[in-house]
């Protein structure tokens, strides 16, 4: 679960960072202006297409870091040694770092599936 507080505070770090008024800042991500104040008031909880639009805008931030406040913002930039991220699937960025623990599919009704992977033992 995303603690509001802290996600308030990297949303107005994400807000200086690019020197944008909230007003400005909903404009850019195609959002009512309101929106953004219910945010930083603490009135709203972000939803997943707001958290969705900011990552979409703006490449620099981090999905984890804005949701959970686990990695870097801005994103720091890949090694030449390794494959660029545009030219990964998002499945095979993953896949490059990290192992998967669990797929979670939302659906628009509200209802949501989970997926864990199989750990065979022989491995």
């Amino acid at each position: 679960m995303v603690n509001s507080e802290e996600f308030v505070s990297r949303l107005e770090k994400i807000l200086s960072f690019y020197n944008l008024s909230a007003s400005s800042f909903a404009d850019k991500i195609g959002v009512q202006r309101s929106s953004i104040s219910h945010l930083l008031t603490g009135r709203n909880k972000p939803s997943l297409e707001f958290v969705m639009k900011v990552v979409k805008t703006y490449p620099e931030v981090n999905l984890y870091w804005l949701l959970n406040g686990k990695g870097a913002f801005p994103s720091k930039k890949e090694s030449t040694s390794s494959p660029s991220p545009s030219s990964l699937t998002p499945i095979q960025s993953i896949h490059a770092e990290r192992t998967i623990q669990k797929i979670i599919i939302l659906y628009a009704d509200g209802s949501f599936e989970t997926f864990e992977p199989r750990i065979d033992p022989s491995n």
